[in-house]
Parts: structure tokens; C-alpha cells; sequence
């Protein structure tokens, strides 16, 4: 095993810290130097690169917000000169002004370096072929794992998205090792090869790559064993570099290894800002370590986990998100995520893994449907039976009431990306 990992990945602890140090002061100091937001930032707080000597020292320092990367939209954060970027990302936007990202090429050059130890932990080897169904465009997931499968020695299908039936022809006949993927499009590929007649475990897949989106113990144990594969998760936002960040490891499966060479990590409470100590579940907060284009300092992800030591490498492991602050819901006074609602919905027979929570106003208060699809066998008994054991978890496990509409198959829209998991019909609230 020691003979797959690259130089980072035997560091001691104490010379990965000494690392992570020189280069956090560094990114620092560049970020002072070059970019306007910045600088305004720390001098407002009273501080100056130099009064960073420790890690512990960058919790002093300002958070940075999603906000503020529109505010300064669309290259106000860029910390080289518009001829030095080497390529542009951005969000889709649909919430207001895209965030947008830039790249040279040694940081290309690093992404491809951290997409390819992942693809490495998740068990990919160099010469096996890697399918990839991440949209490609401004969004980062498909050239991420693109660039990061081709560095690694691997053959690429950019699949792309979309065009769900010629994705599994092309599976078939292109005989691919690996696939990467949001875990709510590979449901979508497993109905489409069980509409084709094609047992989905006879497939060539042997590891599934899955990111994007948040996604529960429940769907990799359905991912498993309906399609006979290792399901692992991969980490990553534009706004930080990408897919790539952080990298559940094939041979444990226990949380994300953090390239933390590249990427520090901190967890701080989602109201106060406090760093939590590890172990502690909060908002994962993230301070690039080598990006030039666009360092980041302070990220906050919404992303919500906790810090664990490393196993299977010395970096620590981030737990699978559980949801993001921004999906949280509060229902009568009781916070739920809709992986929450996921897990109970995995575990029911006679329903299919295909769900939408659909939020409204009765009087002054919200309500909550959870609208779940019936497998395409159950009876009519075996829906009304399944809703109610769908409400009564909600209730017994969550603590709030819900309605449950058990519909029929293939009623919900199907994810070709991100699945959207709530749709809020409220109207102004």
C-alpha cells in the first residue's frame, strides 16, 4: 500500500504542520499583496500577514463568504493579472450573480494532482478506463475528474450528462473500470438499465466515484449492491479549486481523507464563528494553501461535518456532509435535512430511491411532503402501508409531523447533475 502513496501522503504530522505553516503564511501575504478584498479585510481586523506564526493563529483572521465572491464578481478576487489565468469557472448562478473562479496553470497542474490521488484512494490505477458523468462546461465537476484521471494514467469517456440510455449503451460497450458521478444521476442510470433489461452487476463498473451532493450510509448501501461496486465519496467546491479536495479512501470507507497539503480545514460553530475542536460537528471552513489565481481564505462551505484523525493517510478526514446550513429546513421549530428524510426513505420496501420534499404554507404555518416514488411492484396496500411507515420515522426520529405521497413510478423528474431535493412553494416568505 505505502508504494501507491505520493511524497505528501508519507509526510510525519509534525512536517506535514511545519508545511501547511510556510504555505498558509505565504498564501497570506500573496492574498494582501494582490487582492483588494483582502487587503481591506485584514486591515479592517488589525491584522497583517505576518501576525499568522501558528496555525492556530488563522482563526483570528476574517471569514470569507460566498457573498463576497459576487460582490466582487466577476474577477475582483483574482490575484494575478487577467493574462496569467489559464482558464475560468463559475456557478450556475440560479440564485443570484454566478461565483466565478480562476486557474493558471500550476494551478491547473495542482487540481489535476489532487483529482488523481483521489481517483488513486478510491482504487483507480493508472491504464483502467474512468467514465465521466459530471456536467462538463463551467462547471468544475468534469474537467476536474477529467484532467485528474488523464494525470493519473487513466483513459477518460467524457460522458458528460444527459442522454441517459446511450450512457448505458456506452457503459456496455466501452467496458469502463470507473465511474464518476452525482449519486442522484447514478439512481437515474440504474432505472434506465433495469428499463433496458440489463442486469446492472454484470457491468465492467468496479468503483463509483460520487460527489456533488450530499448522500447517506442508505444510498451506498443501494448503490452497492444493486450495481455490485465500491461506492466512495469525493469532496470539492469551485470556489476552493473543485472535485478533488477532499477523498474517501477505498479501503476504509470511514469519512474523507482532506488533502490538507493543499487545503487547511477548520470547523467552526454556524452562529458564533468559534472554531470547535475536532470531533466537534460545525460549518466546514477552508484556506487554500497553494492557489495563485484565487486564494481563498477562511471559506465558509455551508457544508456541515466534523474533523476526525486520519486512517488509511496522515491527513485528517472530514465525515460525510450530513447537509449543507443553506438545505436546512426548520419545520415548526425542528431543523431536518433532506438527508435525513433519504435514509428513511432507503430503508422502506416497496419504495424506490427517488424522492422530493415539497415545502407549502397551511395558514400561518409550513408544511412538509415528502413525495417518495412506489417501486414499480408494490400493490396499492404496500404504498399506503409505506407512507405511513415513512410519516411515523419522520416523527419517531425526527420529531415533526409530515405528509407522504407515494406516487407512481418514474412521476419524479430525474437528475442528469445535482438533484433538487426541495422544492419550496410557499410563495413570499
Amino acid at each position: 500500500m505505502t508504494a501507491l502513496l505520493d511524497a505528501a501522503e508519507r509526510l510525519a504530522r509534525p512536517e506535514l504542520q511545519a508545511l501547511q505553516l510556510e504555505r498558509l503564511r505565504a498564501t497570506l501575504q500573496h492574498a494582501y499583496d494582490h487582492v483588494g478584498f483582502y487587503r481591506a479585510a485584514f486591515d479592517k481586523a488589525g491584522l497583517r500577514p505576518d501576525d499568522c506564526r501558528s496555525l492556530a493563529d488563522l482563526a483570528r483572521f476574517p471569514f470569507t463568504t460566498k457573498a463576497d465572491l459576487r460582490d466582487n464578481y466577476p474577477f475582483g478576487m483574482f490575484a494575478v493579472p487577467e493574462d496569467q489565468v489559464r482558464r475560468i469557472h463559475a456557478s450556475s448562478g440560479t440564485t443570484g450573480r454566478p461565483t466565478v473562479v480562476g486557474y493558471t496553470q500550476r494551478d491547473l497542474d495542482t487540481w489535476a494532482d489532487v483529482v488523481a490521488r483521489s481517483i488513486r484512494a478510491a482504487g483507480g490505477r493508472p491504464g483502467q478506463k474512468v467514465h465521466v458523468a459530471y456536467g462538463y462546461g463551467l462547471f468544475t465537476g468534469g474537467l476536474g475528474a477529467h484532467y485528474g484521471a488523464e494525470r493519473l494514467g487513466c483513459t477518460v469517456i467524457p460522458a458528460s450528462g444527459g442522454m441517459t440510455s446511450r450512457q448505458v449503451q456506452l457503459i456496455q460497450d466501452f467496458r469502463p473500470d470507473i465511474i464518476m458521478i452525482t449519486p442522484s444521476y447514478m439512481l437515474t442510470l440504474l432505472d434506465e438499465f433495469e428499463r433496458q433489461g440489463v442486469d446492472p452487476r454484470t457491468t465492467s463498473l468496479k468503483v463509483g466515484i460520487f460527489g456533488a451532493e450530499p448522500w447517506t450510509q442508505e444510498m451506498r448501501r443501494e448503490i452497492e449492491e444493486r450495481f455490485a461496486i465500491d461506492a466512495v465519496d469525493i469532496y470539492g467546491l469551485s470556489e476552493v479549486i473543485g472535485p478533488g479536495v477532499a477523498q474517501e479512501c477505498v479501503e476504509t470507507k470511514d469519512g474523507l481523507h482532506i488533502w490538507e497539503d493543499h487545503f487547511y480545514p477548520e470547523v467552526v460553530d454556524p452562529f458564533t464563528g468559534e472554531v470547535l475542536p475536532e470531533g466537534e460537528e460545525g460549518e466546514l471552513v477552508f484556506t487554500s494553501l497553494t492557489k495563485e489565481a484565487m486564494p481563498v481564505i477562511r471559506y465558509r462551505t455551508r457544508d456541515l461535518t466534523r474533523l476526525l484523525p486520519g486512517t488509511a493517510r496522515v491527513f485528517r478526514r472530514m465525515e460525510k456532509v450530513t447537509g449543507r446550513s443553506d438545505d436546512l429546513v426548520i419545520l415548526r421549530g425542528v431543523n431536518l435535512f433532506p438527508t435525513q428524510i433519504e435514509e428513511i426513505v432507503l430503508r422502506t420496501p416497496g419504495v424506490a430511491p427517488h424522492f422530493q420534499l415539497r415545502l407549502t404554507r397551511e395558514g400561518r404555518l409550513d408544511a412538509l411532503t415528502v413525495r417518495a416514488e412506489a417501486r414499480a411492484e408494490s400493490t396499492r396496500d404496500q404504498r399506503a402501508h409505506a407512507a405511513r411507515a415513512i410519516a411515523a420515522a419522520v416523527k419517531n426520529s425526527i420529531g415533526v409531523s409530515v405528509g407522504v405521497e407515494i406516487v407512481d413510478p418514474e412521476t419524479l423528474e430525474r437528475s442528469v447533475g445535482k438533484f433538487k431535493r426541495i422544492v419550496d412553494d410557499r410563495g413570499e416568505h
